[in-house]
Parts: C-alpha cells; structure tokens; sequence
C-alpha cells in the first residue's frame, strides 16, 4: 500500500528537530512516520535546503529549440515536404534524428500529413463529382424549403430539377448505366 507523501509542514517539523540534535528514530517515533521518510527528508534538506516538492528531472529533447523552430518553419512554409526530406534538413544540423520524432514534433505544432503523394491522387481528390453535386444541390434546396406534405414536395423537387441545365440533364442520363448497380450481379445494367 502506498502511504501518503508528508506535508511541508511535518517536512519542516522534521529539519528542526534535525538541526535540534534528534536523530531519524527519536524524530519517526516523535512525528509517526517512517524512518525511511525522515531520512529522505534530510538527504533533500542537506543537498538542496528546501523541503520544497521540486520538479522532476526529464528527459532531454531530442531535438534543440533552433532545430524544432526550424522544422516547423520549413514545414509550413512547404506543405507538400516530406518527412525524409525534413530528416535529412535535421542530419545538416547535426541533429540526426529519426522519422517519428520528426513527426511527433510537427504533431505538437498542429501540422500534420507529411506523406509524398502521387500527382494521380492529389488531380482526381481535387477534381469533384459535378453529376453528384448538381443532384445533392437539388436535394439541399428542396430541403431548405422544408415541404409540409408529399404534393409540396412533389412540386419543389420539379421546380428544382427545373433548375438543372439541359446539358447537365443529358450528362446525368447518359452516364446513368455506369452509376446503376444491380445488387444480384453486382454489374452495371446494359441497356
């Protein structure tokens, strides 16, 4: 069972009775509390004259102040740089540090996504579905509109796909096969 940490006050109770001349078995028995507590709390008063709770000692960063500052810097100033070339910035630093521990740090700055990608993926994430958002435009607009019954529903839904161009009309029924999916064969329908 862990015991309870002794409270400044009991701490400085027992440094006086120290500098009084007691020894750590008259002080325990004096204050109730181990023997082993009283001895910490003097090792602590004789190397830091304080009986102070003091921070604990860390772990030494990785990475200097300049070269984090650095990182970061670089990596929002270029979006699209990797973390092999933000590892190989530090290695001219004299900062080697591994791939993690670069993206860690740019973790705790807010920037994220530091993966090479392919021309490929980045044209056709960018490039939206026109079929898909004229229709879910329709959709949003009838929905604005909040219809009380089916026959207002009805007549908003026309007067939205009134809307749509005829061009676009064509183009949502020309590749209306290629959309539809029979769940039996899981194949598009042949017309």
């Amino acid at each position: 069972m862990k015991t309870k940490e002794p409270t400044r006050q009991v701490r400085d109770t027992v440094v006086e009775k120290f500098k009084a001349g007691f020894g750590y078995k008259k002080i325990s028995q004096a204050l109730n509390i181990s023997r082993s507590a009283v001895q910490v709390i003097i090792l602590k008063w004789n190397e830091y004259q304080t009986t102070a709770n003091l921070p604990r000692p860390s772990r030494p960063s990785k990475l200097s102040a300049q070269t984090r500052r650095r990182l970061v810097r670089d990596a929002a100033k270029r979006p699209m740089i990797t973390l092999d070339e933000l590892q190989r910035s530090t290695a001219e630093v004299e900062d080697s540090v591994h791939r993690t521990t670069v993206s860690r740090t740019l973790h705790k700055s807010g920037l994220y996504g530091r993966v090479a990608r392919s021309v490929r993926m980045a044209k056709s994430k960018s490039r939206p579905n026109s079929n898909r958002e004229s229709v879910e435009r329709a959709k949003t607009a009838v929905h604005k509109r909040s219809p009380s019954n089916l026959t207002e529903l009805e007549l908003f839904c026309k007067e939205e796909w009134a809307k749509i161009s005829v061009s676009r009309c064509a183009k949502l029924m020309e590749t209306y096969p290629k959309r539809l999916v029979i769940a039996a064969k899981g194949g598009a329908t042949k017309y």
